[in-house]
């Protein structure tokens, strides 16, 4: 019998490319048209991608990519996640009068990663040039692409801000003093130039790689690093402390620092193994949460029922308390991840989930991590703000929220792309002159408490949110599939992917069912509110569902149909059939192949 869904699952054997914007899916299927690979075809829908939703992803931000290369054979994982500058220590943010980190402004900057990632991407995996990955964003900046409303919106919010504290954004923005409407044709030509000086400055050299390293270097050690650096000299912006602050990263910081390539985190789950970043991003959380659920007959839940969103919002609730508590860069602190996955520590902890909803944070005790948990919980009892922030935002000046983008591309060589990248949004930091583009403020996630794997520190990777992911059924790659959503970004991949596993749903079926995540952790965001025991549900679930899970004592927030979680997922069949999915809702993200 057919799945009724909202679009068809595509299907194909050539290629698929799947994201959150249907022009950037365009481009990169338009790149394996012309001979590239999935990793060409995502370095180019990336670059799209920070044109067409400047206010969820910017050159200035970061990338992380969950990949399958067919040459190498195995999965890996490129860290473009920039860490803290030199002069990024708890001393100086707490000098400042700070006890939080501000979502924006320039003390959250870290070292903008995302573009030497996705050379990273392109020099080692990659087969095609500077020029040709960049062309297409080049000519959406330049020649113009359509205003989403959203983008409006956040302009529009942030619009009288802009021109009386963040000038640079509001020249970028405001164009001639007028914000763009809604599906007018938005140009960002500074942007365009500085991405056509990089790719001069790379055919200045013979080579594809030596290519790559020249707009590595025009980026890092060049005359990006040195815009930057010029602006922070001087720059002392206000941010949401309600205050003005200086930046502490510099050019310096930006010269010594590359993106690096490193294995996934791991969890077999029945006959599928599910790769994710290590723990210096919140992917385990997906690990650990499956961890919990191996041991429960999720197969003979109905999947929009109560028993199934009862059991996954309970053991996402135990897995991101320990995020809270063992999480941080590994070159840091050491992060006990083996033993948060093992079958007798997720034995114990499984008895935890009970028939009522939870209404406080449980996480589990690791031997030898005792003074980490006392310290962990001590210190969120002092900061135990309530109320919802779980993406990025300037909710002091504005409603308009920030957040990510997605994508998946499969090749017909069988390479396969699962990234998340983010940062660098239009709210977040004042647009740097000359360049086009904002800084990120991926800083706020660390915490200014000494002690905590989390601690701010230079050098360090903050815990970031973004987490794509890549599935092994069997031991062959065979699923790419992600969402943006800042702290719900594994809590909606999680019952897509059960829903997908146990109830044999087609991609888009999947992703179409209800969805639903708890506020019940602090968020990673500022100011780092949590709400107990809340969970957002979509209405579509159906009143009587949403009437149990009350019964259960879960506090609910009613959202409204097809506005929860932007889905992408990319499979690959044992027989070269490919298939792809996109969510329909906020009616932007979409899949092609053939």
């Amino acid at each position: 019998m057919t799945e009724f869904t909202t679009r068809p699952e595509i299907l194909g054997t050539f290629g698929v490319v799947t994201s959150t914007h249907w022009i950037a899916s365009a481009v990169g299927m338009g790149i394996l048209e012309k001979g590239g690979n999935a990793f060409d075809a995502a370095v180019a829908t990336g670059f799209v991608l920070q044109i067409v939703e400047p206010h969820l992803c910017g050159p200035g931000g970061d990338m992380p990519a969950v990949i399958y290369s067919k040459k190498k054979d195995r999965v890996e994982v490129i860290c473009a996640q920039g860490p803290a500058p030199a002069g990024a220590t708890i001393e100086h943010y707490t000098a400042e009068g700070l006890k939080l980190i501000p979502g924006d402004g320039l003390l959250a900057t870290v070292i903008p990663g995302a573009f030497d990632g996705w050379m990273l991407m392109l020099r080692d995996y990659g087969t095609m040039s500077v020029r040709d990955v960049l062309e297409p964003a080049i000519f959406y900046a330049e020649q113009g692409h359509p205003m989403l409303a959203r983008v409006s919106d956040t302009i529009k919010g942030l619009a009288d801000f802009f021109e009386k504290e963040w000038p640079t954004s509001y020249k970028t923005w405001v164009p001639g003093g007028a914000v763009p409407a809604p599906q007018s044709n938005f140009r960002n030509p500074v942007l365009a130039e500085t991405w056509k000086r990089i790719v001069a400055q790379a055919e200045a050299r013979t080579g594809r790689e030596e290519q790559v390293e020249a707009a590595r270097d025009a980026f890092y050690r060049g005359f990006v690093a040195e815009a930057i650096d010029d602006y922070l000299r001087d720059a002392e912006i206000m941010d949401a402390s309600g205050s003005r602050h200086k930046a502490v990263l510099t050019g310096e910081d930006m010269a010594n620092w590359r993106a690096t390539i490193e294995p996934p985190q791991t969890y077999d789950y029945h006959d599928w193994t599910v790769a994710k970043t290590q723990a210096w991003g919140q992917g385990p959380v997906l690990l650990q949460s499956l961890a919990l659920l191996k041991g429960m007959d999720i197969g003979a839940m109905d999947p929009a029922g109560p028993d199934f969103v009862h059991v996954v919002v309970e053991a996402m609730k135990l897995a991101f308390a320990d995020r809270e508590v063992y999480y941080g860069d590994p070159a840091f602190s050491q992060v006990p991840t083996g033993h948060l996955l093992s079958d007798g520590y997720n034995h114990d902890r499984r008895k935890l989930i009970g028939a009522e909803a939870s209404h406080e944070l449980r996480p589990g005790k690791v031997p030898g991590y005792d003074h980490q948990y006392d310290l962990t919980l001590s210190m969120l009892s002092e900061m135990s703000g309530t109320g919802t922030v779980y993406e990025p935002t300037m909710a002091h000046l504005s409603e308009k929220r920030g957040d990510t983008v997605h994508i998946d591309v499969i090749d017909r060589w069988g390479n396969m792309v699962s990234t998340t990248p983010s940062g660098g949004w239009l709210q977040s930091s004042p647009v740097i002159p000359d360049l086009g583009f904002a800084l990120n403020s991926r800083a706020q996630m660390f915490w200014l408490k000494p002690g905590l794997p989390t601690s701010l520190a230079p050098g360090k990777r903050p815990r970031t949110t973004l987490t794509p992911s890549l599935a092994l059924h069997q031991g062959r790659p065979t699923l790419a599939f992600g969402t943006p959503g800042g702290d719900q970004q594994d809590q909606w991949q999680l019952p897509f992917f059960l829903r997908y596993v146990h109830h044999k749903k087609n991609l888009q079926a999947a992703i179409d069912m209800p969805l639903f995540h708890t506020s019940h952790f602090p968020g990673s965001f500022y100011p780092r509110t949590s709400s107990p025991g809340e969970i957002m549900v979509e209405s579509n679930i159906g009143a009587g569902v949403l009437d149990e899970l009350r019964r259960r004592g879960h506090k609910i927030t009613v959202a409204d149909p097809w506005s929860v979680g932007r889905l992408t997922a990319a499979r690959l069949d044992k027989d070269g059939l490919m298939r792809a999915a996109a969510t329909p809702r906020l009616m932007q993200a979409y899949a092609v192949g053939r």
